[in-house]
């Protein structure tokens, strides 16, 4: 595999993951004017948690799915190398949103 491609595929994966961050994010910020004034209680807990699931599920498939398929496949230093490619342009995008929001 080229290395561009994977940090093609490193960026993609991180620029998706983010996406998915952002909803995630304007979704809880903007819970109370969808489901009113809530107590949170019993249901608004499992709520919660499902979200959490789901999220821990969503993310770990695009950062760890195709480094792990790569090295399933023999591919073990590019997986390596894809994985921590990934990571470091999340990283790249937190310190953008963090210089953003500080310009704000």
């Amino acid at each position: 595999m080229k290395k561009m491609n994977l940090y093609l595929q490193g960026f993609i994966h991180s620029a998706l993951a983010g996406i998915y961050v952002s909803f995630v994010a304007l979704f809880i910020s903007h819970a109370e004017s969808i489901f009113g004034k809530q107590d949170g209680g019993f249901l608004g807990t499992i709520v919660f948690l499902m979200l959490l699931v789901l999220s821990a599920s969503v993310m770990g498939a695009l950062i760890l799915g195709k480094p792990v398929m790569m090295y399933i496949d023999g591919q073990k230093k590019d997986s390596v190398k894809m994985l921590g490619i990934t990571i470091g342009w999340i990283f790249v995008f937190i310190i953008l949103a963090t210089l953003i929001k500080i310009a704000i």
